[in-house]
C-alpha cells in the first residue's frame, strides 16, 4: 500500500509542472480536440520516458551531462515566443500548435519524467503500473491547466493571453538558471 501511495505521489509532482505550464498554453484558446491531443500526446510521454529511463538508466546521464532544466527553458522560451507572435502578430484568436509544437511541449515536460524512471526500480517493482499512473496522472492535469487557462482567456481577453506568455517565459528562465 505504502508503494502504491508514493508513486501516485510522484505521479502528482511529476504533474505539477505540466499543469503550471497548461495554464499559460490553456490562455491561447486552444480548440477542445487540441487540448485533448495534446493532453494524450503529455500523457503518453510519460510512460514513454520514464520507461527510456528506466532501460537506459544512469550511465546515460552521466555520459551525455544532459541538463534537463536548460533543454526544458528553451522549449518553454520558444513556445512563450510563438503565443507572443500570434497575440501581437496574427492576431488571432486562437494558436495554431502544430503536432511537432505539442510534441515538443510533452517532451519537455516529461523531461523530469525520464530522471524519475533513472531509479524507478529502487521505489517500486511494478514499473509499468508506475508508469501507467505517471500517464494518467499527467493526462487530467494537462487537460485540467488547458480548461482552466481557457476559461481565464475568455474573462480576461488578450490579458489572460500575454500573462500565459510571460508565465511560460518566467517558468523557463527558472529552469534555465538553476
Amino acid at each position: 500500500m505504502l508503494e502504491i501511495v508514493s508513486v501516485l505521489a510522484i505521479a502528482v509532482a511529476l504533474s505539477m509542472d505540466t499543469f503550471s505550464l497548461s495554464l499559460g498554453l490553456g490562455t491561447c484558446n486552444l480548440s477542445k480536440k487540441k487540448s485533448i491531443q495534446i493532453s494524450l500526446i503529455v500523457g503518453i510521454m510519460h510512460f514513454i520516458m520514464p520507461l527510456i529511463g528506466v532501460i537506459i538508466g544512469g550511465n546515460l546521464i552521466n555520459f551525455l551531462k544532459i541538463n534537463s532544466n536548460l533543454l526544458l527553458g528553451i522549449i518553454l522560451l520558444f513556445i512563450a515566443g510563438q503565443m507572443l507572435y500570434e497575440i501581437f502578430l496574427k492576431e488571432e484568436e486562437t494558436i495554431n500548435l502544430n503536432p511537432l509544437g505539442m510534441f515538443f511541449f510533452a517532451f519537455g515536460v516529461s523531461i523530469d519524467a525520464f530522471s524519475t524512471g533513472l531509479g524507478l526500480n529502487a521505489i517500486t517493482h511494478n514499473i509499468f503500473v508506475a508508469m501507467f499512473l505517471f500517464s494518467v496522472t499527467s493526462f487530467i492535469f494537462t487537460l485540467l491547466g488547458l480548461a482552466i487557462g481557457k476559461y481565464a482567456n475568455k474573462i480576461l481577453g488578450i490579458y489572460a493571453s500575454i500573462f500565459g506568455a510571460v508565465l511560460l517565459i518566467v517558468i523557463a528562465l527558472i529552469h534555465i538558471c538553476k
